[in-house]
Order: C-alpha cells, then structure tokens, then sequence
C-alpha cells in the first residue's frame, strides 16, 4: 500500500479480499499443503500468496503481488527516501518493520545467517535494517538532531502459525528470559519487551532500570516538542521524557497496567515491586511461551514481589493481604476511571 493505494494494481484485474473461501477449486495451504514452502501450523492456512498461506482469502491483483523476501529492502527504500525529502524540517518516521512477524521470510542472503532458522534470520535481516537507517541518518548529518526509540509491541511467541524451525533451533535460548508468559499474557514475559533510546550527543550509553511504557511516547514527544496534549487525549500516556534521555534522577513511571489482548478483564498491575495479577475470566493466556497458545486455569488473584521473584513463580497474596487488598482497590478505580493521566 502506498498512499492508501495498492501497489501496481492492475484495475482490469481487480483484488478481492473476504473471510470465505471464493470457490471450490481455490488452492489453500489445507488443500495444496505440498506446495508450500513454509508449512503452517495452525490458523495460517487458506489463500496461498509466494509459497506461503495466509489468514484469510483473496484472489486477483496478480501484479500486485509481493515476495516476503523483498519486503525488508522495500521498507529501507521507501524510509531512505522519505528521511532525504524531509530533511530540512522536523520529521516523525513510524518504521514498522515487518521481519520479526509471521510469515518469517527474510531475503535470501540472510538465510543461514543464524542458527535459530527463519526466526533469527529475521531478526538477523531487522539489524541490517536499523542499522541501514543510522547510516542514513549519519550520512545526513542528522544523527545529533534525531531521537531514536527501538521497541516492541508485545513478549515472545513460538509457535504463531507457521513451522518455521523456531521451537526445534532454539536451542537453549529462551525468548522471554527468565520471566514468564509470552505473547497475549499479563505475566511480565508478555509486555517486558526491549526498548532502547538513542540521541547522539545528547544521551550518555547506559542501562535503565526505570520502568517505563511504549503508550508513555504519546506525553513524552509532547513535552519533547513542546505540544500541549488535550485534556481528553492519551489517557494512560505518562511524561517519562527525563527518562528516555537517561537524565540523572530521572524518574519513569511509579506504577502502570498491563491488559491482554481481547478486553477480557485480565490485568497485571504493578506498583514498584508488586505485582497484582487478576483473572476475571479464570483462565490465564500464554502463561508458557515455548508451547502453543493456551488457556489454563488460574485464581482470580495473584500476588508477586518482583524484586524477590521476577519469574513469578510464588503468589505471595496469602502473606501480603493488605498489600493485595490495597492494590485491587487500585486497579478497580483506574479501571472505572477508564483513564490514568
């Protein structure tokens, strides 16, 4: 897409896209499984597009049609050019890379790149491409103008559709680390994610230990650039900007929530060290990252002392119940309030 247009779009040879299969004769990754050259494991099966089958259905626009392997270089190309034509005012760049996602197909050159297949050739191809765009800054001479902020939308998952070597290559590396829970949990290996900063000249190599969210950009680049936030706008975005840069006594954030995926009413909140967890549904997500996605069943309430356990393995409610008690209070009035800030 480009300028919400599709991309060599032939207007005699239309694209349709719908959730229901267009014919009997249609080829999917159920009924054509032999041809694909990356397998699916679950829920990646219909419309068959470069080898690969996909979520849903669509025929047509057959030059429009992309090679995963080519999408990495296009997105360097279209940021490159677009960083050239701006260069001589304030600019934002949003660069959504799409490696670490699923269907993982890096170029051919960085096949092999790892040993972790697919998935660490991915992350292998999303380096290059960081790194492409710093040189283009530095060649620029922009680097000492820029903020760069590195991160990432959510924790770890293994098995996300596609057989893809991520589980058997591993090895032993463990995606989440030592926490727990990946992907769709309120556990800290579903939102713990990395997040790094970078303003040449003006931010000192370093590690934080401030604590500190991707929803805190919106009030932060606002008071970076000096832009009043409305009242009604960004209700959970906190100014941590003192901590993006990494300023002495800077402080992050003293408390935030996380919600899973859905609105399902399952959150974590952490104040400090604790950590309160509550399934109203009973039933906690992804809660072990190196196997498919799972419900399990799980108490209404947990308890955690992240200083103590930061794997939260030992639900510590019983012992702390005032504590417990306190920061259900808590969560339940930032819930109702709908808003934090």
């Amino acid at each position: 897409m480009e300028n919400d247009r599709v991309l060599n779009l032939d207007p005699k040879d239309p694209l349709w896209v719908g959730d229901k299969k267009p014919d009997g004769d249609h080829p999917t990754g159920q009924s054509h499984r032999a041809t694909l050259k990356m397998d699916w494991s679950h829920g990646h099966n219909a419309t068959i597009h470069n080898g690969i089958s996909r979520i849903g259905f669509y025929t047509g626009g057959k030059t429009a049609r992309f090679r995963d392997e080519d999408l990495g270089d296009k997105w360097i190309e279209k940021a490159n050019t677009w960083i050239e034509a701006h260069r001589a005012q304030p600019f934002f760049l949003f660069f959504a890379s799409h490696d670490l996602h699923v269907p993982r197909m890096p170029h051919e050159r960085f096949h092999g790149a790892t040993k972790l297949g697919f998935r660490g050739d991915s992350i292998a191809e999303f380096d290059w491409s960081v790194g492409e765009l710093m040189k283009t800054l530095d060649r620029l001479g922009l680097a000492e103008k820029t903020l760069i902020v590195l991160c990432s939308d959510n924790g770890p998952v293994m098995d996300d559709g596609y057989k893809d070597g991520a589980l058997e290559q591993r090895g032993d590396h463990r995606a989440g680390g030592p926490y727990r829970g990946g992907k769709y949990s309120v556990f800290e290996g579903g939102t713990r994610t990395p997040f790094i900063t970078r303003w040449k000249g003006r931010i000192q190599p370093g590690v934080s230990a401030e604590v500190v969210s991707t929803i805190d950009l919106a009030a932060s680049l606002a008071a970076l650039t000096g832009t009043v936030l409305p009242a009604d706008a960004c209700g959970d975005s906190i100014d941590v900007s003192g901590a993006l840069l990494g300023k002495p006594g800077a402080k992050g954030r003293d408390h935030y929530v996380q919600q899973d995926n859905g609105g399902t009413g399952n959150f974590g909140f952490r104040v400090g060290d604790w950590k309160l967890v509550c399934y109203e549904t009973k039933f906690a997500n992804n809660e072990i990252v190196e196997q498919p996605l799972q419900r399990t069943p799980a108490p209404q309430f947990q308890l955690f002392d992240l200083a103590k356990d930061p794997g939260e393995k030992t639900d510590v409610f019983a012992k702390n119940p005032e504590v417990g008690e306190n920061l259900k209070a808590r969560l339940a009035a930032i819930v109702a309030a709908t808003r934090s800030r």
